[in-house]
């Protein structure tokens, strides 16, 4: 499935959204690049996607300031495993975890 809107801001899309293979541009992946960004693999400003990156990443491995995911990175990382300023999750590691194994890094 793949869906890119009209409207963009320079040559990025508003909304893209990409998931499963594409035989025609040979990707094993949706590959999601936009503002709002939905996909196997997706990057933008709102990211969700099995792979997210962005400001605000939703996903099962999650890296923006804001990340929410199985693994999060970020400087509010929610997760199982979360690493950031404010981590919080099953594993928490940062300045000020929160979690059932909270690792205060750096001490």
């Amino acid at each position: 499935m793949r869906y890119q809107s009209a409207a963009a801001i320079g040559d990025i899309p508003v909304v893209s959204i990409s998931f499963g293979p594409d035989p025609q541009s040979q990707q094993n992946r949706g590959r999601a690049f936009g503002i709002v960004a939905i996909g196997d693999v997706a990057v933008g400003i709102i990211a969700t996607g099995g792979l997210a990156a962005g400001l605000i990443a939703i996903g099962g491995l999650g890296l923006g300031v804001v990340s929410v995911g199985g693994t999060a990175l970020g400087v509010v990382a929610l997760g199982g495993l979360a690493v950031g300023g404010l981590s919080v999750g099953g594993t928490a590691i940062g300045p000020s975890p929160q979690g059932g194994l909270a690792m205060r890094w750096p001490s």
